[in-house]
């Protein structure tokens, strides 16, 4: 015999999950100890395993009481339609994280063309007490390290292709 705790323990279920379960009839109402204690058997246990893997596998809590309260082929019918269901969930879900991934996109466009030109980067630089030789030298270890990093950098600056190639032509050359 079970008592709600160890029923609701020993498929992994909270206390008030079986309660709900037995609330709306998925789990039939057990008999009572003298202490007026639910009692549980072992069918309430097996039934109580089923709708667990029925529930696992995404299945609303209505069609696992069609399967389970009319097991002559409703199954089938029901898992069939579910899938089906979940195909289309997905499909709508994956058109919501391209929609997300375009949003993303012109966002962090939109954040740069906000944040950063090179102008305010100039500008930054010199405050910061760098000279045209600073900046320079800045950009040739720049570009030693890390070459492909320093002309996105640039491009976060909004600095044309033409521009680029130069800037990177003399931090590679010195001239």
């Amino acid at each position: 015999m079970y008592t709600v705790s160890k029923l609701a323990r020993a498929c992994g279920l909270s206390r008030s999950t079986l309660l709900y379960y037995e609330s709306i009839g998925l789990l039939r109402r057990p008999g009572r100890t003298e202490g007026n204690y639910r009692r549980y058997g072992a069918t309430d246990l097996a039934r109580l395993r089923q709708i667990c893997a029925y529930r696992d596998a995404g299945l609303k809590l209505e069609d696992i009481r069609t399967i389970l309260d009319r097991p002559g082929g409703e199954a089938s019918a029901v898992l069939k339609r579910r899938f089906i269901e979940i195909g289309a969930e997905v499909a709508v879900l994956r058109e919501h994280q391209r929609s997300i991934a375009r949003l993303l996109q012109t966002n962090r466009s939109l954040w740069r063309e906000e944040m950063m030109t090179k102008e305010k980067w100039v500008e930054i630089m010199r405050a910061a007490g760098f000279s045209e030789q600073d900046m320079r030298r800045w950009h040739t270890e720049f570009e030693k390290a890390a070459p492909e990093e320093h002309e996105e950098f640039l491009r976060y600056l909004h600095i044309g292709d033409a521009e680029i190639g130069h800037i990177r032509e003399w931090s590679r050359t010195g001239a």
